[in-house]
């Protein structure tokens, strides 16, 4: 009797209705449908309330757990079999009964620099608009540039190049993988060194979450996994998971594997980026539970500089 996996005859992709989520559920599908070409693999489009509440900062309504919840019921639900998302979007611990049970190569884990009129956030002049996302990049740029005026910037990608376009901010700072992957490139004027802007856990990176009760799909998404990015990416995310990393958290983790050895870095900051904490380590990893423990040892170094107080003292969300 033969104990082979079956291939799948249909699969359904969860994914919310930007271009930029579109696009990386297209990118799955068609990936998919390279491996089984004989599955009907279909996406299921869908508005979270991430999306929804455009008005305030992340920080203050959940935080990015509100760009998959919708996605998760519709598994749940039987509509959907596996979710695309954005990695740094994905919370640290997963919710009971669903796993990422995929991670994809990388893009460019930088952030970018987006402006129609400058070429360098140095070029930028006192009492400049600048729009971020991210308290991580607010608190980065404050402790740099703090005669630049730091601004929100919520919706998707193209809802945010619009708003540059009309001159509400003189730049904005965006991820350097979304722009890359829908044709964009050419509005970046500038890229982010890594060591100084370190990205947040995951960035850059498409995981692809399933419920934990079909073990089919977790095996037939196995040959999309890419090593060097899922063994960078379990070293930052424990980093955050330690720390209580999320939206209402000034964070930064980011790691290269290569040659078996990580390289990993990681910072926590005041909103103001009065403060902070930063650590880095380097060591022989072969396993996810090496990455792991790489990303717990820093996670433990910054505590012993403080971090705890630091994140302690953030302002509370109202």
């Amino acid at each position: 009797m033969s104990t082979s996996l079956p291939t799948p005859s249909r699969l359904v992709i969860a994914s919310r209705e930007s271009r930029l989520a579109m696009w990386q559920a297209e990118h799955v599908r068609d990936c998919l449908k390279k491996l089984y070409p004989q599955c009907d693999v279909q996406i299921l489009g869908m508005t979270t309330i991430g999306d929804q509440i455009l008005d305030k900062a992340l920080s203050k309504i959940g935080g990015k757990g509100l760009f998959v919840k919708e996605l998760e019921t519709a598994m749940q639900e039987g509509r959907a079999d596996l979710a695309v998302h954005s990695l740094k979007d994905v919370p640290m611990v997963m919710p009971e009964g669903f796993e990422l049970a995929c991670v994809m190569a990388r893009e460019d884990a930088r952030d970018a620099f987006v402006s129609n009129d400058f070429d360098s956030l140095e070029d930028l002049p006192k009492g400049a608009v600048v729009g971020t996302s991210s308290l991580r990049r607010e608190s980065i740029l404050k402790a740099h540039f703090p005669h630049l005026v730091i601004e929100p910037l919520r919706g998707n990608l193209d809802t945010r190049l619009g708003k540059l376009d009309k001159g509400q901010y003189q730049a904005i700072i965006l991820a350097a993988a979304g722009l890359k992957r829908l044709g964009l490139e050419h509005r970046i004027r500038a890229f982010l060194p890594l060591d100084k802007y370190t990205p947040a856990a995951g960035q850059g990176a498409l995981g692809i979450e399933t419920l934990t009760n079909n073990p089919h799909i977790k095996k037939w998404l196995d040959p999309l996994n890419d090593l060097p990015t899922l063994l960078a990416v379990s070293a930052e995310r424990m980093i955050s998971r330690q720390l209580g990393g999320s939206c209402e958290v000034p964070l930064a983790a980011h790691a290269v594997w290569a040659n078996d050895h990580i390289d990993l870095n990681s910072f926590v900051a005041s909103v103001d980026g009065q403060k902070m904490c930063r650590a880095q380590g380097k060591a022989s990893v072969k396993s996810v539970t090496e990455a792991e423990a790489l990303g717990l040892l820093l996670a433990q170094d910054l505590l012993g500089q403080g971090a705890a107080d630091l994140i302690q003292n953030l302002p509370k969300v109202k």
